[in-house]
């Protein structure tokens, strides 16, 4: 260290720039000590610049690590299009629903303490839950539900009058972790729910708005379906997280995950400090020609991601991250809870986490392939990859946003790859999967 610090006293008034070490955790890595081909891994820039080629997308991050070494690390094509500057390593982005896994994490140290079980429902944290019920179109099969005669309106002026309120099982911890609930799936019983309780107002918190859920009709009976409840599932379990741990989820997940980890861009509020560093959100033009940024054929976005507010924490949506920052997290994972000699979950809750929960319930649902697909808590889960037409490890799992960000991890491998970009390209995340995996040679 003090040689170091002797030749920064040298060099620095001679206006020489210093590589700095990488703020990350994971350290890197030669591609050919972690069983990749160097020359092979080159094809990830190939396929993204495509991508950039083609206009489908103006920028990019890409990071693969191995056997716990960063072997892939790269920025591709521009940040700003306008002033055409680059896409930084060290950007920005708007995680979206791959906050989601993070949540999940959370939750499942609750379990591991024994403060939370997967079969709780949910009223046992929010008594708002306790009285369940489902929305079922009049004339319709009641989708499973208890007997009893039809219920009255649940929230402000009953159903409308083509849908009926059946009782329904309380829904519980494993069904929100799952999608498996009906809450707030785009179904008959969001349909029913009142204006004011489809979304989180500016003041609002987890501990004000969560429990106005419980007014909302389920879309289906519990368990029967795999629905994604993109925008108030996690909410409702970071709700529980804060009951059960007795902190709010903005300094749980500080104190127990993003400090500890060493994700120090990673957090729910866009600081000032931060935003100079933001991934710009972008969408290809859809006027003809371009209306906003003429031939570059890409539209800036306004932020939707609720970022703005100081107080609504949201694990559905609400986190942002760097790749870096993002692989720590990952890394922990596929080496089966632990990092850098500090332990966050045992081996045996990441199999559990990483297992398939849903049966067949999630194929071909939001996206999903036919066949080949399972779900765990929190983290699609890749049964058949032959079947899903994935160039993916069985048993590889991990979530996208809907921003353009996707994590795959996979325990066969040891293996992390992270894409980000603030365009939504499934094809590209597609090609870059496959990009990487035609590198493995060992």
């Amino acid at each position: 260290m003090k040689a170091i610090i002797r030749l920064l006293s040298i060099v620095a008034p001679l206006g020489v720039a210093i590589p700095l070490l990488a703020a990350g955790a994971v350290p890197n890595g030669k591609p050919e000590d972690a069983g990749f081909s160097t020359e092979r891994l080159g094809r990830i820039r190939e396929a993204v610049q495509r991508h950039i080629d083609s206009g489908s997308v103006p920028g990019v991050v890409t990071l693969v690590a191995r056997r716990g070494k960063v072997v892939h690390f790269e920025t591709h094509g521009l940040n700003d299009v306008e002033a055409k500057k680059p896409m930084p390593k060290d950007a920005i982005f708007r995680l979206a629903s791959m906050s989601k896994p993070i949540g999940a994490v959370a939750v499942m140290m609750m379990v591991e303490e024994g403060k939370v079980r997967l079969n709780d429902p949910v009223s046992r944290f929010i008594p708002e839950f306790k009285q369940a019920r489902v929305a079922v179109p009049k004339g319709g099969p009641a989708a499973g539900a208890p007997g009893g005669a039809p219920g009255g309106g649940r929230g402000r002026g009953g159903p409308p009058p083509d849908v009926d309120l059946m009782p329904s099982r309380a829904i519980t911890v494993r069904d929100l972790l799952t999608h498996t609930s009906g809450l707030m799936s785009s179904g008959p019983g969001q349909q029913t729910a009142a204006a004011d309780v489809q979304r989180a107002g500016p003041n609002d918190t987890l501990a004000t708005y969560v429990p106005k859920l419980g007014a909302v009709a389920l879309d289906f009976q519990p368990g029967t379906q795999w629905r994604y409840s993109g925008l108030h599932g996690f909410d409702v379990l970071c709700r529980i997280v804060e009951v059960a741990s007795g902190m709010t989820i903005d300094r749980f997940m500080q104190q127990r995950l993003f400090d500890p980890l060493g994700m120090k861009d990673t957090g729910f509020t866009i600081t000032a400090a931060r935003q100079p560093r933001m991934a710009i959100m972008y969408r290809r033009a859809q006027a003809s020609p371009p209306t906003a940024l003429g031939a570059s054929g890409f539209e800036r976005q306004p932020d939707q991601s609720g970022l703005s507010s100081p107080t609504y924490f949201s694990c559905s949506g609400g986190l942002i991250s760097t790749a870096e920052d993002y692989l720590q997290f990952a890394q922990m994972l596929v080496n089966g809870g632990e990092l850098n000699g500090k332990r966050y979950l045992s081996p045996k809750t990441i199999e559990l986490l990483a297992s398939n929960h849903t049966g067949d319930l999630v194929n071909g649902q939001f996206g999903r392939p036919a066949r080949g697909m399972g779900f765990g808590l929190g983290v699609q889960v890749v049964q058949d990859p032959v079947a899903a037409d994935l160039r993916q490890s069985k048993g590889t799992f991990g979530w996208a946003g809907a921003y353009g960000t996707n994590v795959n991890i996979d325990p066969q491998e040891k293996m992390v790859d992270i894409i980000m970009m603030q365009t939504s390209v499934p094809q590209l995340q597609r090609d870059f999967e496959n990009a990487v995996m035609q590198a493995i040679i060992d």
